[in-house]
């Protein structure tokens, strides 16, 4: 038998966590006051289903009385929580206190760790680059190194986020790792973590002319260190650039406020971005302020399955704005824009709140952003010339006429290794830009 009590106070605990206050929105913030207005209001118009809830206080005495282990109510209500948010959509969910600061940690960009990005081959975790100025690369970490062991424990058959949560921790402690360089035999290095500080943004001049600039995620100043990228590739060409790659593969999103500035620094009017909710504060619309900081010069934006939210924010902006010629493969398709909500206790909850939509009203969700060339990674093998005699190098040749000196056939020079040459995709958008240029300039 339920007892009304218990019925009540259930009732009652479910409510004040459906009404909690909102303190503040990460991804694309409704404002707080508003949204509370309208959960309130939707909670005062739907009166609590009875009847599901007898079931729900139903199956935890079940759970209670019959399950092999004890469990006490605390565990078996965050858990009911978690399976509510977690059926919704695949991205929203309720954070625990751990959950919640490793959040807070990757909009951030700070963390405590050792400086190393990660990949996997061949179920192995293998070292993609030790970041500058970090544990990792003051201990003598090299990229192409294999991680087998972590603390004495085997890496194999960990995924990728449990090897990375074995990294991740405290600042100060100390940690061994296993490493095989060159299938040559293991040795251990041991290292301090520390707060490392993520760059989202890299950039370099691929040739004279050309820039480069990666975002890898947008963090909450992910805007402003693309405006101090683009102010550093103009200084570095000693005068207007002939084109730009923005590259946003494998980019998961991040903060809708930092893609809507990195666009902006891009164009000089118009929509970049729209969303719709049911509550009104989810209803906004961002515009261009009016100030290119790309000075207009041809751009390639390069997408693949791995750029996500934000990411695609940017490349359906730029799109539909006609600013920049999008090259890669389709995109992830993420449309979707949540909200985190603190709770009082630590935790918070992060709940889908919007859909958004390109400038020409475009849902990318499920649908992604279709590139307007497909280029699909490949590796390319050169092929050794073979040997051409030219004319300077016939005896007697005639002089130039027109005062030029004779060039010779091979300079037996060796150009410095650049990012497009490993990068068949990247080496399509600098060939691309190359070309608008040679037309811009015609």
């Amino acid at each position: 038998m339920l007892h009304l009590s218990r019925l009540t106070s259930l009732a009652l605990t479910i409510a004040l966590v459906i009404g909690a206050p909102l303190a503040f929105a990460d991804q694309a913030a409704p404002a707080a006051p508003a949204a509370t207005a309208a959960t309130s209001a939707a909670t005062t118009r739907a009166p609590l289903p009875l009847d599901e809830l007898r079931t729900f206080a139903e199956v935890m005495d079940r759970i209670k009385a019959a399950y092999v282990e004890p469990v006490d109510d605390k565990t078996l209500l965050e858990n009911a929580i978690k399976g509510m948010l977690s059926n919704l959509d695949p991205h929203s969910a309720y954070l625990g206190p751990e959950d919640f600061a490793e959040l807070q940690e990757s909009t951030s960009g700070e963390f405590g760790g050792l400086g190393i990005e990660v990949g996997s081959e061949d179920g192995n975790i293998k070292v993609v680059s030790p970041i500058d100025d970090t544990p990792a690369s003051k201990a003598g970490i090299q990229a192409g190194d294999f991680i087998v062991k972590i603390n004495g424990q085997p890496t194999r058959g960990q995924t990728m986020t449990e090897a990375v949560d074995k990294m991740r921790g405290k600042i100060g402690q100390k940690i061994t790792l296993t490493l095989v360089r060159d299938g040559g035999n293991p040795f251990d290095v041991t290292l301090t973590r520390a707060t490392i500080v993520v760059k989202s943004v890299k950039s370099q001049l691929l040739e004279a002319g050309y820039g480069y600039i990666r975002i890898t995620q947008f963090q909450v100043k992910t805007g402003d260190e693309v405006a101090k990228a683009l102010a550093k590739l103009r200084k570095d060409n000693g005068k207007k650039l002939n084109g730009i790659v923005l590259d946003l593969r494998n980019n998961p999103g991040g903060v809708l406020q930092s893609a809507v500035e990195v666009v902006d620094h891009f164009i000089t009017k118009g929509l970049i971005v729209y969303t719709k909710g049911r509550i009104a504060n989810s209803e906004l619309r961002f515009s261009a302020t009016g100030n290119d900081l790309s000075e207009n010069v041809p751009l390639a934006v390069l997408i693949n399955g791995g750029s996500a939210s934000a990411s695609e924010i940017v490349a359906g902006a730029l799109q539909d704005q006609k600013r920049g010629v999008l090259m890669g493969t389709n995109s992830f398709g993420k449309g979707s824009v949540q909200t985190v909500l603190p709770l009082n206790n630590e935790r918070a909850l992060k709940i889908t709140t919007a859909l958004y939509y390109t400038p020409n009203g475009r849902s990318i969700q499920a649908q992604g952003i279709v590139p307007d060339i497909e280029v699909r990674k490949a590796k390319i093998t050169n092929e050794i010339d073979s040997e051409y005699y030219k004319e300077a190098d016939l005896q007697g040749h005639l002089g130039n006429g027109n005062g030029g000196a004779d060039q010779p056939t091979d300079s037996g020079k060796k150009a410095k290794p650049m990012p497009q040459d490993d990068d068949y995709q990247l080496a399509q958008a600098l060939s691309l830009l190359k070309g608008l240029s040679i037309t811009r300039s015609r």
